[in-house]
This record gives structure tokens, C-alpha cells and sequence, in this order.
């Protein structure tokens, strides 16, 4: 039996963790949340939203036969395929010729035609498109040629509610990350010297240098046919939205030692649902790929690999490199599986593996110059599933609007606009909030203006989804990153002291009350200092400078506890740190010497 037709199955139930490191010294920590307890009642945690594996698939059960079905039927399959696209966020992938217990039994060319034809009219039915993802043929002895088949139905995009993934960007300085972004976004080759990631770019010294220092943010969509749509062809990121069913919105992060503080907040604040890891195939793992790699496995993002620059290197070179990613991928701290993808099948089957199970890693090899292996990732990309369904989804929608502010923006004859992520609950043109905490410890009352996402206008903007909203004549010397514009129901509250329970993986000097350590909560980076340790195991409480508040919801507010299984030296403590966050981690704590 061919392993990509069987069943999918596996859950991903990792709890959101986060890593305690330290560039430029020799100190770590690391911590996972747990919920608390407030007022007798069990608090979700909401950072579950981006590690939970889906728990219905839209891929199962998978179809036998769909030849002239009467209308009782048919009607029972538009049904049926509904409620698959509602559970997969507008995709879902149909199995034709296979067993429910996943026995490759195949069908006849007339009826795989006819049951093709049946899926098509399905599809018009609820609105959406078809694609077939492969066939192939089984041979159990029969006299006539049996096949199956894989099809991807994808619904029509409309009114911008198309399905938006975010991957994050890793790797190494000079492995060829933006150039490769730059490739899969505007549709055409490097020259090998750097062409394509020249768009890319947002500073005159990241052109001189050819190094991110910033984050930047690139878009690459794929139609209700599994087209790809790209800035290709004069497209402009308007009409790439209009567009496309599935949008994935890859975050640019540096891969320079110097910038780490930069890498951090990029992977604590956008929320990416996965991560793609780029290593030189000339380089191997080298710099900063090792601490990428940990920052994103402590926090619980899902990663991938891509093995760049495979032009450069001979054959040897480049098998000497993934053989390295696969004994550092299978290490104890680690536990991935490592798959390679070589060949399509390989790409679908990986991408439907991914999102079901955290253990799997695909790894691509892949050239920027020739195109080696590039259609590959696109399909990847083009199958990759979200990770909550809509269940998850429906149950953030119906809480109370929290908008976290990552960028603060004055536009002409528009005023003060804020860019972030909406992390739960609606938020609507003309809608009141409240934004804060002030340097007093305040929040202030604004009105959304307008509402802007991937440079488009929308008028309702749901949880997870990232935008920039205007907010008019608004002063904005009120307005600093970390703020939050929350529904004024939360009646929201503020905290600067919090008691953490933390594992210190090493250090080279005496971690004391006094010591400064660096806390990232989400987008915020604050300074902190250890104002007490609390016995033989020892609770370290960290004082926070008021510039560090953090806010409450209603209901008394969010009050989690964070441990994690000590692997060298154990610290031991509550950790009363009053947030209220939704993000794939808790927090990550720099220690600078």
C-alpha cells in the first residue's frame, strides 16, 4: 500500500513553550505554559490556537465511488462536502478509489472520470474549484487497469475571506533567505547575484550590505485551482487578493547575530503558524541556524527546512549537508522526523503530514538561480492545511476584541494608523475600543476608522487575522508598541510584578537578586530586574519597570503558571504574570551580561 493514500491521522497536543536564552552570553531558560485557575473557574489557554492539531481533518474519510448518484445522494455529498470545507477553512481533499480503512482498491478510467465529473458539480454547487492533486494505478491482478486519485477542493475566494497562513522566515545571515522569498513572490529567477531580493528590502544599508535588519513582510497566493499568484505579470498585492483562496504572508526575519532581539520579536509578536528554517547547502548549519532552530521548537512553531544554494555545490556537498540536518533533527533535545521531499508525491504527502503530526520535518533542496526543486515548495505550499479548524476558530471570534499594536503609522489625510494582529473576538468599522496601558497606567478611547488588510479595504476584520486599522485624528506620542485596543467590557487592569518558575540551563556567573535579565512578552521587550529567590529550588520574582504593564481581562484577568521538566538545573516557583496574550508562547527571557 502507497503511504499517500492511507489515512491521516495523529494529533498535535504540545503546549506553548518559550525559550529563556541569551545572545552574547552563556545563559538559557526555558519555560511552558500552563492554565490557571481564576475565581474557581478553568482559564483556556489561547495560545493552544496555533500548536492544536485539527481534531476533525477535512481530509477524512476518503471516497470510494461517485458514479451517477441519485439526487438523494448527491444532495447528501454537497452536504458532506460543506461541512469539509467549514471544518478546513475552505479546503478539504477528497480520496477517490480508496477504502474508508484505506485499502487502495481503484476504479475503473470510466468511473474515475465519472466520479471526477460528480466531484466538479459538487464543487459548483457550494461555490468552489477542483484540482487534481495525482493518480495513480494499482495493480491487485485485475484485467482491467484500476486507479486512484487525489483531489483538492478549494472554495472561491470572497469578500477578502480567503484562507491566510503565516510562515516565518529563519536561518543563517547570507543563506539566502530573501533571495529566495523574492523568487517565490515575484515570479522570476535570481541572477546569482542577489537580484530578486532587492524588492525586498527596506533600508539603503540592507541594498549596500545585502543583510535584514528588519522585518518585512511578502505575500504568495494560490487560486481556487491551486494557480499560483505572484507579483508575476504586473500584479499588484490588490489583485493578488482578489485573487486567491489561500494566502500564505512569509515574515522576513534577520539571520545576523546582531539583530537576534529583531528575530525574537518577529516570532513572539506575528504569531506564525509555521517556520522555515533556511540553510546553505555550501554552509550547512553554521551562525545562527542552531538557535533559530531552538527558538522555534522551544516556542512549539512547526518547522520545515529549506536547503538553499544547491547551484553552488557539487552533488556530495549538498548530501553531506541534509545528512547533517538529519542527525541534528533526530538529536535527543530535538525528536523530529526528518522527511526529504524529492518528487511531488512527496511534497503532498509532507505538507498533509506536517499539520497532523509536530514530529515530521520536510526537508527541500532547493536553488534560487536554476529553479531546482521550486515547484516542490510551491506545492507545499498550496496543500499545507491550517492548523485550527473552525470550530477553534468560531470560539476566538465570539470573545471580547483584543487588537495587539505592532506598528504605529502617520498617513496623509488618513491620521495616526496602528498595524497588528486581532487575537480574538470582531472588530468592525466604526467600532469603539479602548488602547493602553498609558505611562499613568490609563486606556484611552479611540474609533476605528478604517480597516486595511494586505493593502486592501475590509470592513470586519476576525480573529487571526493581522491588518492595520486608522484611527483618524487620534494623537499618536499616546501610542508606543506593545499597547492593546481591547472592547471596553474587559474593564482592563494592569501588573509589574510577576513571579516566574524557570529552568537555568547554564550560566557562566551567579544568577542573583539584582541580576537584569531582558523579558519578551509578544511584542513587547522590556528590561526587568530579579528582585528575590525563594528557597533551595528557588522562585525568581522579576520586577518589572512600569513601561512593562501588561493587561487584564475582564472576568479578573488571565493568571498563568509556567514550569517545564528541568533538563540540567531546576529553579522552582509559581509564575504569577498577569497577561492576557494569544500567541504560539509564553514568553522569552534574554539574559545579558
Amino acid at each position: 500500500m502507497d503511504p499517500w493514500a492511507t489515512r491521516l491521522s495523529g494529533n498535535c497536543k504540545a503546549s506553548p513553550q518559550a525559550l529563556l536564552c541569551c545572545p552574547g552570553s552563556s545563559i538559557g531558560m526555558m519555560l511552558s505554559k500552563k492554565l490557571g485557575v481564576k475565581n474557581g473557574k478553568k482559564i483556556k489557554n489561547r495560545a493552544n490556537r496555533n500548536t492544536k492539531a485539527n481534531k476533525i481533518s477535512p481530509y477524512l474519510p476518503p471516497e470510494l465511488k461517485l458514479v451517477n448518484p441519485t439526487q438523494y445522494r448527491f444532495e447528501h455529498l454537497v452536504t458532506q462536502m460543506k461541512w469539509r470545507l467549514q471544518e478546513g477553512r475552505g479546503e478539504a481533499v477528497y480520496q477517490i478509489g480508496v477504502e474508508d480503512n484505506g485499502m487502495l482498491v481503484g476504479l475503473s478510467d470510466d468511473d474515475l472520470k465519472a466520479s471526477l465529473k460528480t466531484l466538479r458539480r459538487m464543487a459548483e454547487k457550494v461555490g468552489a474549484d477542483i484540482t487534481v492533486l495525482r493518480e495513480r494505478e494499482v495493480d491487485y491482478g485485475y484485467d482491467v487497469s484500476k486507479k486512484i486519485a487525489e483531489v483538492l477542493v478549494r472554495r472561491v475566494p470572497d469578500n477578502q475571506q480567503f484562507l491566510d497562513l503565516r510562515v516565518a522566515v529563519l536561518g543563517n545571515v547570507d543563506a539566502g533567505k530573501s533571495t529566495l522569498l523574492g523568487v517565490l513572490t515575484q515570479g522570476e529567477l535570481d541572477n546569482g547575484r542577489g537580484r530578486a531580493r532587492l524588492n525586498l528590502f527596506r533600508h539603503l544599508h540592507e541594498i549596500q550590505t545585502g543583510r535584514t535588519s528588519s522585518i518585512s513582510f511578502e505575500i504568495l497566493g494560490f487560486n481556487s485551482k491551486g494557480e499560483v499568484v505572484n507579483y508575476s505579470g504586473s500584479r499588484t498585492a490588490e489583485e493578488i487578493c482578489e485573487s486567491s483562496s489561500k494566502m500564505i504572508t512569509f515574515i522576513d526575519l534577520a539571520g545576523h547575530h546582531k539583530y537576534l532581539k529583531t528575530t525574537i520579536f518577529g516570532l513572539t509578536s506575528y504569531c506564525p503558524d509555521f517556520a522555515m528554517v533556511v540553510v546553505g547547502a555550501n554552509t550547512g548549519i553554521a551562525g545562527t541556524t542552531r538557535e533559530h532552530l531552538g527558538l522555534a521548537m522551544a516556542l512549539k512553531v512547526p518547522i520545515f527546512i529549506v536547503v538553499s544554494k544547491v547551484d553552488l555545490c557539487a552533488r556530495s556537498t549538498v548530501e553531506r549537508t541534509v545528512r547533517q540536518l538529519e542527525r541534528f533533527l533526530k538529536l535527543p533535545g530535538c525528536n523530529k522526523v526528518p522527511v526529504v521531499v524529492s518528487s511531488t508525491d512527496d511534497a503532498v504527502t509532507a505538507a498533509q503530514k506536517f499539520a497532523q503530526s509536530p514530529s515530521i520535518t520536510p526537508i527541500f533542496t532547493v536553488s534560487s538561480v536554476s529553479g531546482h526543486s521550486l515547484d516542490l515548495l510551491k506545492v507545499f505550499f498550496n496543500i499545507l492545511p491550517p492548523l485550527s479548524n473552525s470550530k477553534e476558530q468560531e470560539e476566538l471570534m465570539q470573545q471580547l476584541t483584543e487588537f495587539q499594536v505592532d506598528e504605529i503609522y502617520t498617513v496623509p489625510e488618513v491620521g495616526t494608523v496602528v498595524g497588528g494582529t486581532l487575537y480574538s473576538g470582531i472588530c468592525r468599522e466604526g467600532e469603539r475600543l479602548v488602547v493602553g496601558p498609558t505611562d499613568q497606567g490609563d486606556f484611552l478611547d479611540l474609533t476605528v476608522c478604517s480597516i486595511q488588510r494586505n493593502r486592501s479595504a475590509c470592513r470586519v476584520l476576525r480573529a487571526g487575522q493581522a491588518a492595520t486599522l486608522a484611527l483618524g485624528s487620534f494623537d499618536r506620542s499616546l501610542l508606543r508598541k506593545g499597547m492593546v485596543m481591547v472592547s471596553p467590557e474587559m474593564e482592563p487592569t494592569i501588573c509589574w510584578l510577576f513571579e516566574a518558575e524557570i529552568v537555568l540551563l547554564f550560566h557562566a556567573k551567579t544568577f542573583r537578586k539584582g541580576f537584569q535579565v531582558t523579558v519578551h512578552v509578544g511584542n513587547v521587550r522590556q528590561t526587568a530586574v530579579v528582585e528575590a529567590l525563594k528557597g533551595v529550588g528557588l522562585a525568581v520574582v522579576f520586577f518589572l519597570l512600569w513601561s512593562m504593564v501588561r493587561r487584564v481581562t475582564a472576568r479578573g484577568g488571565w493568571v498563568q503558571r509556567l514550569s517545564v521538566p528541568c533538563m540540567s538545573y531546576r529553579v522552582h516557583a509559581h509564575l504569577n504574570m498577569v497577561v492576557c496574550s494569544l500567541r504560539p508562547c509564553s514568553c522569552i527571557i534574554a539574559l545579558y551580561i
